[in-house]
């Protein structure tokens, strides 16, 4: 049965979070459609993963035969991520946009996980894999809007996940999510609402097709 592998991100805890929230109502049509399946989840607020380090970064470049048991140990923590990533059928990302870019964790997973000659590169060994992403926002960075050129988190996402490891990316994007707290955007509350079933009709929709997809 398919394997789904699904990351948050996001500092609040379940309702709390848009993302969270919206990855949640996919990752249940995803478990409605694959009652046998298995789902790989890492919280990286909860269980952050390390962040890079010299001996991490180091050891990806070396033949492990010659690996510092500095090395061996920190590598050793990266393949298990790189594994996670490979055996999964589909990924869904919770990725929230603080102070315009990815959380810090999120960072330490791509870190972790993009390595030249295995998952990036010529022949990247998760290529192909459906991945989605929950990309939420406390305002809108939509085309066409002010805030456009501060918009990091897809663009980058992009970049690594679709240009570095080569995934098959989709992207749902919840935003003004700040408006129901923050007096000065009331009037964009409708917006909000919006936005917000958007997201989850989107949500339920894609996990639903993503899984007949898989299935044929």
């Amino acid at each position: 049965m398919a394997t789904l592998l699904h990351i948050d991100s996001s500092v609040f805890p379940g309702g709390a979070s848009a993302s969270r929230a919206v990855t949640e109502t996919f990752r249940t049509t995803w478990e409605e459609q694959h009652p046998k399946g298995t789902v790989i989840y890492r919280d990286l607020s909860v269980d952050p993963v390390p962040h890079i380090t010299a001996h991490a970064h180091t050891a990806g470049f070396a033949d492990p035969d010659v690996h510092t048991p500095e090395q061996a140990a920190a590598f050793a923590e990266r393949v298990r991520l790189i594994e996670e990533l490979e055996q999964a059928d589909a990924v869904l990302i919770g990725a929230p946009m603080y102070n315009y870019t990815i959380p810090s964790t999120l960072k330490a997973w791509l870190d972790n996980v993009i390595l030249f000659g295995r998952t990036s590169g010529d022949n990247p060994s998760a290529k192909g894999t459906p991945v989605t992403v929950v990309a939420s926002r406390g305002g809108s960075y939509a085309p066409g809007t002010p805030k456009e050129p501060y918009e990091y988190v897809q663009n980058y996402l992009t970049a690594t996940l679709a240009g570095m490891l080569a995934l098959d990316l989709d992207f749902i994007v919840p935003e003004l999510t700040m408006a129901p707290h923050v007096p000065a955007m009331a009037e964009l509350v409708p917006l909000f609402e919006t936005s917000r079933d958007r997201a989850f009709q989107d949500a339920a929709t894609k996990a639903k097709a993503l899984a007949e997809r898989l299935a044929a």
